[in-house]
């Protein structure tokens, strides 16, 4: 069965093969990833990674992703470490829409907003 463009967005399929990432999108692998995150001068560490399964397993479950539910997830994840804070830590042009491109994942509308300051 193919995939649609929502079972994309929301992450359905677990098609990355990994089991590290059941929740990944189809054609989606750590590699793509590390790809992306070398072309935006990020090393990936466990935590990062952390972060990229917490953003696909939200998808998931997500009906509609929304900014502030996933900032607010990503936020909780790493309470312990700084919450919010630590999420931008990670990623710099937003944990959002830098998390999501990462993720493999389309950003929810209205997490990059340019006239706004956003960095990305």
């Amino acid at each position: 069965m193919a995939q649609t463009r929502d079972d994309i967005l929301h992450g359905r399929s677990g098609a990355s093969g990994d089991p590290n990432f059941p929740n990944a999108p189809e054609n989606w692998t750590p590699a793509v990833a590390e790809k992306i995150a070398k072309e935006e001068g990020i090393e990936l560490g466990e935590d990062h990674w952390e972060a990229i399964r917490a953003i696909q397993e939200y998808y998931a479950r997500a009906e509609t992703p929304r900014v502030r539910e996933l900032h607010d997830a990503l936020g909780e994840k790493f309470h312990a470490s700084g919450g919010g804070k630590f999420a931008y830590h990670l990623f710099p042009g937003g944990p959002v829409a830098q998390g999501c491109r990462m993720a493999g994942l389309q950003p929810p509308a209205g997490s990059v907003d340019k006239s706004f300051g956003s960095v990305q």
